[in-house]
């Protein structure tokens, strides 16, 4: 594989890479570095690459390993949120719903939250979801279902706060 090659199969994804690698890691500067990291490790297997089937698949894969594998010998977990966190405050809400439901994303198990970023945020299919987590496809539907019933639930809680604090105000 030659730099132009490359550049138009691997580098293009650098961006989708990192926010990848941002949904892991707790600091927008390691899910860069860790970007980097794996582009140097693919640029010097270059030769090797051009047996990948599927070269965002592969990359999307070993940057999830590099971060697992970068959160454990950090000795960090997961980020896992139970509830609204304090620094929203509930007159800035409404401007804040997407801030809110990636917490919410956040929040939930590792194969609840990996499978429905790729799914609702990154747009990925069941298919490649199921490829890239190396789970069943019913697996993912079944992770999917549940994430999505959890951030639900967490923002049902979340609007009917609002509605009976509104409903205070009012009355």
């Amino acid at each position: 594989m030659n730099q132009e090659t490359f550049k138009n199969t691997v580098f293009v994804l650098k961006d989708k890479l990192y926010r990848f690698a941002n949904r892991f890691l707790a600091h927008e500067e390691d899910a860069f570095d860790l970007v980097q990291e794996l582009m140097l490790k693919l640029w010097e297997k270059r030769s090797d690459l051009s047996h990948v089937d599927n070269m965002e698949a592969f990359a999307m894969s070993t940057l999830r390993n590099m971060a697992l594998n970068k959160i454990e010998r950090a000795g960090r977990q997961a980020k896992y949120l139970n509830e609204v966190p304090a620094d929203i405050q509930v007159e800035r809400y409404p401007a804040l719903t997407q801030e809110l439901i990636l917490k919410y994303i956040d929040a939930l198990p590792e194969k609840q939250r990996m499978v429905m970023y790729l799914r609702d945020v990154e747009e990925y299919e069941i298919s490649d979801i199921s490829k890239l987590c190396q789970i069943d496809e019913n697996a993912v539907r079944v992770n999917l279902s549940r994430a999505r019933q959890s951030v639900r639930a967490s923002l049902t809680k979340v609007f009917d706060y609002e509605e009976r604090r509104i409903g205070s105000i009012k009355s």
